[in-house]
C-alpha cells in the first residue's frame, strides 16, 4: 500500500462507510481500495479489538477531566450570579455530551470508560437539575389502567407524543386513544384541561406518568429529560439529542401531519430512543 491502511470493523455500516470514502477519494482522482480481510498474521483478532478500545479510552478520559474540571466549578459556585452560571455550566455539559456522543459513534467494542463518562455526565445533569423533590406524584397500578379509553388534545406535540408512545409501550398495545378538547366520563385525559395526567410542578406530564406508574425502567429518565427541556424549555437539561428531536417534530408540523401521522411517526421516533438509552444502560450495569 503506497499510504497506509485504515481497519473497521466488518460491519454494515463500516462497509458503507469505506464505500463512500474510497467513491470521495476516487472523484478527486486519488486510489483507494476496500478489502475484506479474515485475519492478520502475527496480530489477534483481541489484539486488534484492545487498540482500538485504547483509542477510544484517550479520548473518553480527555472529556472527562474536563467534566471533572466543571463538577469542581459547579462546587465552586455561589448563589451570587447563580442563574448566569448556571446557564453556563449547562451549555458547557453540552458540549461534554456532544463531544461523547461523537466518540461513542465509532466506539465498537464499548470501551469501560465510556460507560463511566455516561454516569459522570448524569451526575453532572443531576447537580444542575431544578429541585423537585417537593413534587409529590401518586402511585397507581399498569393493571387498574390496561382497559381504559384515553383521551388528549389534537395536533400531538412532545410531551403528549411521549405519552402516548408509554401508553401503548407499557400499559396497552391497543389502547385507544381519541383526539378531543373534551373528555367523555369514561375516559381517561392527559395533557389537556383538567386532565387526569398534566403538569405537575416542574414536571411535564410524561414525568407525571412515567412517576405514576413507576416506570423507572432503561432509558425512560432520559427521553424524560428531552421531552422536559422541549415542553418547559428551562434549561434544566442538557442532552445533545434535544435539538435533533425538537427539529424533527418542528418538521412534522410544517408538513401538516394529521393527528394520526404524527401518532405513528411519534411511537416510532421514541422507540428508537428507548431502544438506544435501554441499550446504552444495560451495557454500563453489565
Amino acid at each position: 500500500m503506497k499510504t497506509g491502511i485504515h481497519i473497521l470493523p466488518a460491519r454494515d455500516e463500516c462497509i458503507e462507510s469505506f464505500q463512500w470514502l474510497a467513491q470521495e477519494v476516487q472523484q478527486t482522482k486519488g486510489e483507494a481500495l476496500i478489502m475484506r480481510v479474515e485475519r492478520f498474521e502475527g496480530l489477534a483478532d483481541s489484539e486488534i479489538i484492545e487498540l482500538f478500545r485504547t483509542a477510544r479510552s484517550q479520548e473518553y478520559q480527555e472529556i472527562e477531566a474536563q467534566a471533572i474540571k466543571l463538577e469542581k466549578s459547579i462546587e465552586k459556585s455561589t448563589s451570587v450570579g447563580a442563574s448566569l452560571e448556571r446557564s453556563s455550566f449547562l451549555e458547557t455539559l453540552e458540549k461534554l455530551r456532544k463531544q461523547h456522543s461523537e466518540i461513542a459513534r465509532v466506539d465498537f467494542f464499548d470501551c469501560i470508560d465510556g460507560q463511566r463518562l455516561i454516569t459522570t455526565l448524569n451526575r453532572l445533569s443531576q447537580t444542575l437539575s431544578l429541585s423537585i423533590s417537593t413534587v409529590n406524584i401518586q402511585h397507581t397500578a399498569i393493571t387498574e389502567y390496561q382497559n381504559k379509553r384515553w383521551v388528549t388534545r389534537p395536533r400531538p406535540y412532545i410531551d403528549r407524543l411521549a405519552c402516548i408512545w408509554l401508553i401503548r409501550r407499557f400499559i396497552n398495545s391497543n389502547a385507544e386513544i381519541r383526539y378531543s378538547h373534551e373528555a367523555d366520563p369514561d375516559e381517561v385525559s392527559f395533557e389537556m384541561k383538567d386532565a387526569q395526567f398534566g403538569h405537575c410542578g416542574n414536571f411535564c406530564t410524561f414525568e407525571v406518568m412515567a412517576g405514576a406508574f413507576r416506570l423507572n425502567k432503561p432509558g425512560i429518565q432520559a427521553i424524560g429529560e428531552i421531552v422536559h427541556e422541549i415542553d418547559l424549555r428551562d434549561g434544566q437539561y442538557a442532552r445533545p439529542e434535544t435539538a435533533g428531536v425538537d427539529a424533527l417534530l418542528q418538521g412534522w408540523f410544517i408538513a401538516n401531519m394529521s393527528d394520526t401521522e404524527l401518532e405513528t411517526c411519534g411511537i416510532n421516533l421514541f422507540e428508537g430512543l428507548y431502544a438506544v438509552f435501554a441499550k446504552q444502560q444495560r451495557e454500563f450495569e453489565n
